[in-house]
């Protein structure tokens, strides 16, 4: 391996590094939004109100309960979604890196064999 394809093997892997940080940040959010549908849900099966308030930005709104419940599962569903697309994504990344790792130390191995050799 040359000095160019050596810089553009570590820049990709620095590259995929970043996107692996921020898709697990995404993952990590939407996790945290799941537990409070979840949350959100249970409570709702706890109470049998026929309404409940709605936080829409600043305001509170009325809704029927039973709407709100079947909002929060559709949202819920949503994310779970989300958060095992992202958590495929996650793997293809920490496969890509592994691949790239191994081809780096690869590489740096036969230099240093090439450096005992001199």
């Amino acid at each position: 391996m040359d000095e160019q394809e050596r810089r553009a093997t570590i820049m990709e892997f620095e590259k995929n590094r970043q996107i692996l940080g921020n898709i697990s940040a995404q993952k990590q959010q939407f996790a945290f939004q799941l537990e409070m549908f979840k949350a959100s849900l249970e409570e709702m099966d706890k109470n049998k109100e026929k309404n409940v308030y709605k936080v829409v930005g600043n305001v509170l709104f009325l809704k029927d309960a039973k709407e709100m419940k079947k909002e929060l599962e559709e949202r819920k569903e949503s994310t779970e979604l989300r958060v095992k697309t992202l958590e495929k994504q996650e793997e293809t990344i920490i496969k890509k890196l592994n691949a790239l790792k191994v081809k780096l130390e690869g590489a740096q191995k036969e230099e240093e064999k090439k450096k005992t050799k001199k």
